[in-house]
This record gives structure tokens, sequence and C-alpha cells, in this order.
């Protein structure tokens, strides 16, 4: 592929929003790890496997296929959980609505939680 047509890498824009929201999702609130899955087992006693799915990602505001770049103001750190959800749904729901979707399952306890520990200490859900 000619270098003009490849995508740029995540990895900064990724790691800069990761410190930006304090390691929480975007859209879950629930803690990421960036370099290992022992960042949550050790400091929240969950399992390796729920650990993999609070793997830090980075996911574009406005999609890559829909003229969105990779610069900071356009990529959010969403949990891989997060992530593969609302890519699996059918037609996408814009950010901010899948954001208070999520939001609105996790108050049902219809949505992951994965380190319930974490949002009785520090996060109130709207």
């Amino acid at each position: 592929m000619p270098k003009s047509k490849r995508r740029k890498s995540l990895k900064k824009p990724r790691t800069r929003a990761f410190h930006n929201q304090s390691g929480l999702c975007y859209y879950c609130q629930q803690p990421m790890w960036l370099t290992s899955p022992t960042e949550l087992t050790v400091n929240y006693g969950i399992t390796h496997r729920r650990a993999m799915l609070l793997r830090c990602t980075g996911e574009h505001l406005i999609a890559h296929a829909e003229g969105g770049g990779s610069n900071s103001s356009n990529i959010v750190a969403a949990c891989l959980y997060c992530n593969r959800q609302r890519h699996r749904r059918r037609g996408d729901l814009p950010p901010a609505r899948f954001r208070d979707f999520v939001r609105k399952r996790m108050k049902q306890g219809r949505w992951h939680m994965f380190c319930p520990r974490h949002l009785e200490a520090s996060v109130s859900i709207p």
C-alpha cells in the first residue's frame, strides 16, 4: 500500500486520550489498561479474561471511513468491550448517543461492570 494511503498509527493519540481520560473508558467509565492487564487484576481483583476486555483501544469519533483523522481531537480511549459492542450494532450510533446508551444499560445492570468497586467509589453515572 502506498505510504500516503496507509492509516496512521493510533498509538500516540490513544495513549494521550488514555491519560486525558484518567484511564477511564469514554463510554462506560470503567478503568482500562495500556501496558498490562495485571494493572486491573491486582487493583480490582478481576480475572485475567475480564481484564483483557478492558484493554485500551483508540476510538475514532468520526470514523476513518467517513474522513475522520487520527489526530488527538478525533480519538478517544475506549475499552475493547465497548469498542467491539459499538461496532457490532446495526447502524452505529454516534459516539455521544452510544455513551448515553451504555450508561443507561449500566444503570439497569445490563452492561459489563468488570470493576464495580471503581464505580461505587469514584464515578457517578448520570
